[in-house]
């Protein structure tokens, strides 16, 4: 078993772990033995269950990265990308959800989840062949990173089999976040049409 083959086995067992017990009770030598895998490694490659949380994340970026589409308008790469993150979420929803849950009473939790999909954030738009860099760069990342909440929003209550609320909400605000991109001078094509000017956090 190789090192992604062995992190992806961990990562399944400790959201399965997290969506029978909570967050809180999760326990890396628990998810190992269940999973059948070594102790020692999974001490070495998953020294805390934040650990966890990076790789998962990791995983879910290097998805939607293997697809990302290579030519086409900015908000349908973005949205592509977008959802190929979700649909990682998806395979993994009860114990995303005892995660999030977690983070709602968890100021520690709820602000490395903020960091780790900034990051996530702006890996996307330079996929997309949207600079993350600078000032611009940064406001850039933190108007996607309002399209990811607002989607996380819909996705929670999301019951369908093809996420079409998900979608919808994705799709609603990246038109909002390409519209606050024009508002502060930011040329960046997200929007397939004009709108009204709407500030940046509107997205959130």
């Amino acid at each position: 078993m190789n090192d992604h083959e062995f992190d992806a086995a961990l990562v399944r067992a400790v959201f399965a772990q997290a969506g029978d017990r909570g967050w809180r009770a999760v326990s890396i030598v628990t998810a190992a033995r269940d999973a059948g895998l070594d102790l020692a490694r999974a001490r070495l490659r998953f020294p805390t269950a934040l650990a966890v949380l990076r790789r998962f994340g990791a995983i879910a970026d290097q998805t939607a990265l293997a697809s990302a589409p290579a030519d086409g308008p900015v908000k349908d790469r973005l949205f592509d990308m977008i959802m190929q993150r979700f649909d990682v979420l998806q395979a993994h929803r009860a114990g995303v959800l005892a995660v999030l849950d977690s983070a709602a009473t968890d100021p520690a939790l709820g602000l490395t989840l903020a960091m780790l999909s900034s990051r996530s954030m702006g890996w996307l738009l330079e996929a997309a062949g949207v600079s993350a860099s600078g000032l611009r760069g940064r406001l850039r990342v933190k108007g996607l990173l309002g399209v990811w909440l607002w989607g996380i929003r819909a996705w929670r209550e999301d019951e369908s089999t093809d996420l079409s609320a998900t979608m919808t909400a994705v799709d609603s605000a990246l038109d909002r976040a390409g519209q606050a991109a024009r508002w502060i001078g930011d040329d960046t094509p997200l929007a397939d049409e004009e709108g009204p000017a709407t500030p940046i956090d509107a997205a959130i």
